[in-house]
């Protein structure tokens, strides 16, 4: 394929598609990458494994890396491109792209945000429709939450419509300040308003469950005392969201802050490489702002922090939430840091020059817990607040001792949360809703006999729940965490464990 093209080509190419000349030269552009670029994507594409929108899923992508960056970004995600879903290949390429290139995906990132816009256009039914584009990415998930916290209000007050309408009826009410609930609810009185609003609306913004009120700061270390680039740190906290304009006729909650789960590698959190995170509900983030997201979350009162550790491919292996250090014991080494021995137990601190506070991950003992599990101490780097400790339990998932088994049929808030940080998403073949939102399903069903424990049980959206006591198909879970689906047909598709970044 040549490097360039006539200046006409376009044009003429347009006219035999019947195509804008913006397509056409996208086509060109396309074809160009594929053929110089992207060889292992157009080989599986001519081999039938990809189909063209999953071709056009990696070319966007990796548009902004040169020719060794995009064959090492496609080679991240080839092995698995065929199975994934859409959504689930354009997180994978997304965070390969900023793990080859993390400065390229920065500026770009930084460059689209000057095209911040907000688009309107007819939908085909005859209504409309109405979207931001380019909006920062914490931003953007508040206002999602600020959205649903209004909707539940709407339907409290016997708005009737299923959830996506009142989230739309509550995104207008929110624009165009105005409260659509009934009016004999709105005419109790603002303070029903604003006083069972706000405890409802910070209710959502705290999580959706139980489990989920642990929102991971997701992050790692390495388990086997290798280097801690091998393994991760996540922080998850609170952003909050910008206060209601006004007085909306108390559609907005007083006080909303929207919450933010963030997955960081400790590496990045350190400042010793560069490895995108990623947030819950928006997909990856370059190392740059995933940072300085940590660094705001640091401050906030309301912060909470996981550490999840990872083997080589990123899966859970270990976990654990942090609680605050006891006071006496922060008091007894409220004392100037001590040289580390060479080759001690503790992973690398942050460099001076590190950007944002100063993390650390370290041993809260000179020899470091067995195995690397046990307690670590965290400093999320805000003066002033003590040090967090994290005792970092093991997910097993070859020859399950069953430490976390339920005695009931009721998985509990622990065993369910380990479920979900072991899979962010439902297990079913082709579903990426998230675990907090699906339901804790037995393999082999409790009244059969099947324990409630990680060896047996994961998340499932109630149609993958369904679908899965369906007599039709089979579904086994395998020692290594992976789930197994046997069509009626025959066929066979696997799905793994959550893959965090590493």
């Amino acid at each position: 394929m040549p490097a360039s093209w006539d200046e006409f080509t376009v044009t003429e190419l347009a006219a035999v598609l019947g195509e804008s000349r913006a397509a056409a030269e996208d086509l060109l552009d396309r074809a160009h990458d594929l053929e110089v670029k992207l060889p292992g994507t157009r080989a599986a594409f001519r081999d039938g494994i990809l189909r063209e929108s999953k071709v056009e899923i990696i070319a966007r992508a990796a548009v902004v890396l040169d020719a060794d960056e995009a064959r090492a970004a496609e080679a991240m995600v080839l092995d698995r491109a065929g199975r994934l879903t859409p959504g689930g290949l354009r997180a994978a390429i997304a965070r390969a792209v900023m793990e080859v290139a993390p400065e390229k995906a920065r500026k770009r990132r930084e460059q689209a945000a000057k095209d911040a816009r907000v688009q309107r256009w007819e939908e085909d039914s005859g209504n409309a429709a109405l979207t931001g584009r380019e909006l920062p990415p914490a931003e953007v998930l508040a206002a999602d939450q600020r959205i649903t916290a209004w909707a539940r209000q709407l339907k409290k007050a016997g708005l009737d419509g299923s959830m996506d309408e009142l989230r739309a009826r509550a995104y207008l009410d929110i624009l165009l300040d105005t409260d659509s609930r009934p009016s004999q609810d709105a005419a109790d009185g603002q303070a029903a308003a604003d006083g069972q609003a706000a405890a409802d609306g910070q209710a959502a913004a705290d999580g959706q469950d139980s489990a989920d009120g642990q929102d991971s700061a997701d992050g790692q270390d390495s388990a086997d005392g290798q280097d801690s680039a091998d393994g991760q740190a996540a922080a998850d906290g609170q952003a909050g969201g910008p206060q209601a304009a006004g007085r909306p006729a108390g559609v907005v909650p007083a006080g909303f802050a929207g919450r933010i789960n963030l997955t960081i590698p400790l590496a990045t959190l350190l400042g010793l490489a560069e490895r995108p995170g990623e947030i819950r509900g928006i997909g990856p983030i370059d190392p740059a702002l995933a940072r300085d997201l940590a660094g705001a979350a640091s401050g906030h009162p309301k912060t909470t922090w996981c550490v999840t550790v990872t083997d080589e491919q990123g899966h859970a292996i270990g976990h654990g939430c942090a609680r605050p250090e006891p006071a006496s014991h922060a008091r007894r080494q409220d004392k100037p840091d001590k040289p580390r021995q060479p080759g001690g137990p503790d992973p690398p601190r942050g460099t001076s020059d590190t950007p944002g506070p100063g993390f650390s991950f370290t041993a809260s003992s000179q020899h470091g817990p067995p195995g690397g599990h046990g307690t670590w101490k965290l400093h999320a780097g805000a003066s002033g607040q003590r040090d967090l400790l994290v005792a970092l339990d093991p997910i097993t998932t070859e020859d399950c001792d069953h430490r976390f088994q339920a005695k009931g049929h009721d998985p509990g808030v622990k065993l369910r949360h380990l479920a979900q940080i072991r899979y962010a998403t439902c297990t079913g073949p082709v579903c990426r809703r998230p675990a907090t939102t699906c339901d804790f399903e037995h393999n082999i069903p409790y009244e059969a006999g099947g324990r409630t424990c990680l060896c047996n049980g994961g998340p499932k959206c109630r149609h993958d729940h369904r679908l899965k006591q369906d007599p039709r198909w089979r579904v086994d879970q395998l020692p290594d965490g992976t789930f197994q689906w046997i069509t009626p047909s025959g066929r066979q598709y696997v799905t793994e464990p959550t893959r965090y970044p590493i």
